[in-house]
């Protein structure tokens, strides 16, 4: 029998293409999403990658009533991919109340359910926030925990201390994967990121100020110390993040400890204005972009040593920026 692994915003980016790579891999998915930051129509695009659709329950994780449910009807579910959350750095700074109650409160309520199901598996959907305005780069998974920039950043640091706790205080055992910045879409462009409303994040203005949807894209900053002042981050593509969940699964039972942490980056960083040129030259479009004022909660330069991942985990990711770009493009032009 196939393993059953409940997905947590398993419609949202990377969630649902985590759930791909999952059922690739022979995993039984069930999904509670509450279609806070994507639609429901990605249920239909997984099952066309994958010739099947994965159980899907419209939910909520703040809501004890609708996780007992999903756990009372699939009693045979032995680990949770935890990514519901809202993830915006710039939001959190202007309704941090919002962010602490879903992130951190979210995790809380979801963990009260597993042990009262006696789930005792959970890959955390972390960040390179908690690291907070280091200075230091590559950093490494013994880099210190510093003063978040942001309240989404604190959420993170909160969450982890929290399952950390817990992964002492019981059988819990946590594989915590902190995120660099994921960014692209699935190979076939039937999924991508899809943020309902003005994208917070970088990539997905980009396509859509080059599809006419915006009208401008902004670079925060051009003033911070880095070769040409925009601020320096370490891009992944959100397949090879998805597929370091699968393996993250395969960890369990052979951990050191009952609390793991992994860097998933691909050790090296790129500026902004990087990110705008590299995207120009795969796209052939000329991006109408301005240099604005710095953004409140941005740190100026991280990128992950990723020595830890590649070692312990046997992952390791492969796609350059332009391929990253290059998909992320396909994806939005399916959208016009």
């Amino acid at each position: 029998m196939a393993e059953k692994v409940l997905v947590t915003g398993g419609l949202g980016y990377i969630g649902s293409h985590t759930v791909v790579e999952l059922m690739a891999q022979g995993y039984e998915v069930v999904i509670i999403d509450n279609l806070n930051n994507t639609r429901e129509d990605v249920l239909d695009r997984i099952a066309q990658i994958t010739g099947v659709k994965p159980i899907y329950y419209k939910g909520d994780v703040c809501e004890s009533a609708d996780l007992e449910k999903v756990f009372i009807e699939h009693p045979t579910i032995k680990s949770v991919i935890h990514f519901a959350a809202h993830k915006a750095v710039g939001e959190s700074v202007e309704n941090p109340l919002e962010y602490y109650r879903n992130n951190v409160g979210g995790m809380i309520t979801l963990l009260g359910q597993m042990k009262k199901a006696n789930v005792e598996r959970i890959v955390f959907s972390s960040s390179c926030t908690v690291y907070g305005d280091t200075d230091r780069s590559p950093v490494d998974e013994n880099t210190p925990i510093a003063e978040a920039a942001s309240p989404y950043g604190n959420t993170k640091i909160m969450c982890e201390d929290v399952l950390r706790d817990e992964s002492v205080a019981s059988t819990l055992n946590v594989v915590s994967l902190r995120y660099f910045n994921p960014i692209g879409a699935h190979p076939s462009a039937l999924i991508g990121e899809l943020p309902l409303g003005v994208p917070n994040n970088l990539v997905p203005y980009i396509t859509q100020t080059a599809a006419g949807i915006r009208e401008q894209l902004t670079i925060f900053g051009e003033d911070y110390n880095t070769p040409d002042g925009t601020c320096i981050r370490d891009y992944i593509h959100v397949v090879d993040l998805a597929k370091a969940h699968v393996v993250a699964l395969k960890r369990f039972g052979k951990m050191d400890d009952g609390f793991e942490v992994f860097n998933l980056g691909t050790g090296k960083g790129n500026s902004v204005l990087e990110v705008v040129k590299t995207f120009q030259e795969v796209s052939g479009t000329d991006l109408n972009y301005r240099i604005g004022p710095r953004r409140a909660g941005d740190v100026e330069q991280i990128w992950a040593s990723t020595e830890k991942a590649n070692d312990v985990l046997g992952w390791k990711a492969e796609s350059s920026l332009d391929e990253m770009l290059r998909t992320a493009w396909d994806w939005q032009q399916t959208l016009k």
